[in-house]
């Protein structure tokens, strides 16, 4: 929605292009008024202002000697499309709605538009007064055809439809479109960038052909990074590819080719020209006007094949996140981060990617990059001409952190959090919060005449949770106080946002306090598993200078939440879950990615840990998951905005659709058919192989 700077952003790769030599400059999908408009999209002004912006780009000059290549909802017949718009010289040359549209896991095209389903059919389309009155044109083609050069022929799809299994590439490539385009909305996923790389170099190594793809890149206003890395494909080599993380605000991709190639290697392949001989011709647009220049033969180079490169799930981990919560920082009017460090693997991988975001900020500023500077000096306070001498400085500046310790915290994690800190530059402050806690007891038992226990102690199983959530609430309080206030006691003015650090595991099992220091303004790691995180937290030990991550890392997970025993840690997060973090993991993929019940996953388990365990302890861990899952699946609606990282995400709010109140009225009645059924799987199991079968319902724990 924020039409002044994309269009601001549009015309700034436009003369970068320009400058570049290029005759054809290719945008991001939807990128007038961004991909993430949502029910925006429904709104008849997001229409009115993408034509609004169009008329600027050709009234302006901006096409001249350029084909501009821009995507904006456009309504035909009073039907709304996802469109691309070829401009060129003033003129609006083609408008081309979408076949196909995205409408699972984060994408909800389907509610927004429709999809052009009069196949190669070409209809004019009647521009609005603006354009008519900035241009004079009144009418222009719309439709699923190609733009016929005098030259060469180009055409487009547009990112979900790489994805079909017709992709529309295969057809116009055997129709002779020698130059295929792809303006593109793909967010990020970690391990997802070499699927839209093989489709793009398998497509052009069969049929031949220039794919050229533009993605956006940056947060457009939501849980999603759209992680850009615009790329040149010719005849299945890669010959060119974009940055994937990065906080500048323009990218532009270069890229020098020759479609004599695509010919040779359409002629060499005889199944090749065969099927080409029998395709149907495309509905063409001709246009007067040579795409291909010349003089590049003796003024440019080509660009030669490159092999692409794929950042590991650790550097995926450092950069995603990091660039993401530099565009929430900067877009949302807040001064810094605040976060609860409680020395554990999961606020300091927080901490490790603030610290990587305060690197690649810095290492932009420091490369003149003109918006990136301008953003760091109003954020940090920096004034003209100043930039900060290192990222310890400016997170010394924008990064408060907490350790809010009780009488059951260690020494230990005292100790990591503030070596952490120190690595990574925050303000940090190490506080007691046995004073509240105390007090929050005293208020209850005052009231009731009750005095809760651990269960150490000789509490119940009841007790010991109230005053666990007792602890973690209370951070939560105290962490939006400082959030709010830091910035005034420091003279800054302005607002912290409070960061949260629970992962996906955790969230999937539940296995959280609701309204604890999980609930906080946004999450950059609520996407990403626990196995993931302890990977990145070795690599950033490393790789981004915080050695104290190394023993973080090797440390087992606890929530310090129970009394210590002889001043050390009793609790673990495992043996609190009943689970491992790998299984876990594993549970989480074949409930969302693989779409299994708990029968489906006692059958899938079955096959795969057939070696490692027995068929009852299976069934039991099966039911363990599935039993605390729907007791905690309501925890799910309110968790903490967060970075999509993992394509197993419990997200509730738009990635994964299910209700949140089971019945579990029974202790063992709470998946009472599922569970009977997977009880006589185990006996089907125990008379194949002459195995006694399930005696009882006590779940096994790892």
């Amino acid at each position: 929605m924020d039409f002044t700077g994309n269009l601001d952003r549009i015309i700034k790769s436009i003369d970068q292009a320009r400058a570049g030599g290029a005759r054809y400059r290719l945008g991001p999908e939807l990128e007038i008024p961004g991909y993430g408009c949502e029910d925006h999209f429904s709104e008849n002004d997001t229409v009115e202002h993408s034509w609004e912006c169009v008329a600027r780009l050709l009234a302006e000059g901006h096409t001249a000697g350029l084909v501009v290549d821009v995507g904006a909802p456009v309504v035909h017949r009073g039907v709304r499309y996802n469109c691309r718009l070829f401009l060129l010289d003033g003129r609006v040359l083609l408008i081309r709605p979408k076949l196909h549209l995205a409408g699972d896991g984060n994408y909800r095209e389907p509610r927004y538009f429709s999809t052009w389903k009069r196949g190669a059919e070409v209809e004019e389309h009647t521009l609005p007064g603006v354009v008519r009155a900035a241009t004079g044109q009144r009418t222009c083609p719309f439709g699923h055809a190609a733009l016929a050069f005098s030259d060469a022929v180009l055409a487009s799809e547009s990112c979900e439809e790489l994805f079909t299994p017709r992709a529309p590439h295969i057809d116009l490539a055997l129709a002779g479109v020698e130059i295929i385009t792809n303006g593109s909305g793909s967010h990020h996923q970690m391990r997802k960038l070499h699927t839209r790389l093989d489709l793009m170099m398998s497509g052009t190594a069969k049929a031949g052909g220039v794919y050229l793809y533009a993605n956006q890149q940056g947060c457009d206003g939501g849980r999603l990074y759209y992680d850009g890395c615009a790329a040149a494909v010719v005849n299945g080599a890669l010959v060119a590819q974009g940055a994937q993380f990065s906080v500048r605000e323009v990218e532009v991709v270069l890229a020098t080719v020759d479609l004599d190639e695509v010919v040779g290697h359409r002629g060499a392949v005889a199944s090749l020209r065969e099927q080409a001989s029998a395709a149907p011709p495309p509905a063409l647009v001709p246009v007067d006007w040579a795409l291909c220049d010349p003089r590049v033969h003796s003024t440019a180079a080509l660009s030669l094949p490159r092999a692409p490169r794929y950042l590991a799930v650790e550097e995926e981990i450092a950069y995603g996140p990091a660039a993401w919560l530099w565009d929430y920082l900067r877009r949302s009017g807040a001064t810094g981060f605040m976060l609860p460090l409680s020395g554990g693997a999961d606020s300091s991988a927080t901490a490790a990617i603030v610290g990587s975001m305060c690197r690649m900020v810095c290492e932009a500023a420091a490369a003149g990059d003109a918006d990136v500077v301008r953003d760091l000096q109003r954020i940090a306070k920096y004034g003209d001409g100043e930039l900060p001498g290192s990222p310890q400085e400016l997170a010394g500046r924008i990064f408060l952190t907490m350790y809010l310790g009780t009488e059951n915290s260690s020494e230990i994690t005292r100790g990591r959090a503030a070596a952490l800190a120190a690595e990574v530059g925050s303000r940090h402050l190490a506080i007691n919060m046995d004073a509240p806690v105390k007090a929050m007891v005293a208020l209850f038992a005052a009231v009731t005449g009750f005095v809760p226990r651990f269960k150490v102690q000789g509490g119940s199983v009841q007790e010991n949770i109230a005053l666990q959530n007792i602890q973690a609430r209370l951070r939560m309080v105290v962490s939006f106080l400082f959030a709010q206030l830091w910035p005034w006691v420091g003279g800054q003015g302005g607002y912290y946002l409070v960061l949260g650090s629970a992962n996906v595991d955790e969230a999937l099992r539940g296995y959280l306090t609701k309204y604890d220091c999980s609930s906080a303004d946004i999450n950059p790691i609520g996407g990403i598993s626990k196995t993931d995180l302890k990977r990145f937290l070795g690599w950033a030990a490393e790789h981004l200078g915080f050695p104290s991550l190394a023993g973080i890392s090797a440390a087992p997970p606890t929530a310090e939440l129970e009394p210590l025993r002889d001043g050390e840690i009793a609790q673990t997060d495992e043996a609190d879950m009943g689970m491992t973090y790998e299984e876990l993991s594993l549970f989480g993929n074949l409930r969302k990615v693989s779409r299994c019940g708990p029968v489906a996953m006692f059958r899938s388990l079955l096959s795969t840990w057939r070696s490692r365990y027995p068929a009852p302890a299976i069934a039991d861990k099966v039911k363990h998951f599935f039993r605390y899952y729907a007791i905690n699946r309501h925890k799910a609606t309110v968790l903490t905005p967060s970075y999509h990282a993992e394509n197993y995400s419990p997200d509730d709010n738009r990635y994964d659709h299910r209700q949140f109140l089971y019945n579990i009225r029974r202790v063992w009645g709470r998946w009472p058919w599922q569970f009977a059924r997977i009880d006589a799987l185990v006996e089907e199991e125990a008379l194949m192989h002459g195995r006694e079968g399930p005696k009882g319902g006590q779940a096994v724990s790892s």
